[in-house]
């Protein structure tokens, strides 16, 4: 019985038997968690699938958050969404952090002269100074007790 199959770029892939005996977990467990859309193992020519270490690594996830904290798939499934979600949401900052980190080693003689080519030329203290905003042309409100309102009386 293969147990470990490599691929050519060197990562290591595991069959379904040999997956349920190292986490001592019954095929059909494995298989409902894939059903599930808990786990997606890769597949063979053959339809054999394979689990790779992150396939591994998540289903000690599963397994941890199951057997350790008591919580049902339907639970394990929000979870492992609200993760990928917030691991999405720190590449996302750490990506505008980067940026953030480029453009503040530009340096401010860049920045001048953006603001020189810009469309409409001004300076912040023109904009901070700028003339008061007039209120749109609305309809004055009528006043209270004013108006063809019935009184309670």
């Amino acid at each position: 019985m293969a147990t470990r199959k490599s691929s050519g770029a060197g990562k290591a892939y595991y069959m379904i038997s040999a997956v349920a005996q190292k986490y001592s977990i019954h095929p059909q467990t494995l298989r409902l968690y894939e059903r599930e859309g808990l786990l997606k193992p890769s597949r063979t020519d053959g339809n054999t699938r394979l689990y790779s270490d992150d396939d591994l690594q998540r289903l000690e996830t599963i397994l941890s958050l199951t057997r350790d904290l008591g919580v049902n798939l339907a639970g394990v499934e929000i979870i492992l969404n609200m993760r990928q979600k917030m691991e999405d949401m720190q590449h996302e900052v750490n990506e505008f952090m980067e940026y953030v980190k480029r453009e503040l080693a530009r340096g401010l003689g860049d920045w001048e002269q953006r603001l020189n080519t810009a469309l409409v030329r001004s300076t912040p203290a023109d904009i901070v100074r700028g003339a008061p905003v007039t209120p749109s042309a609305a309809p004055a409100a009528k006043p209270a007790g004013s108006g063809s309102e019935k009184s309670g009386r």
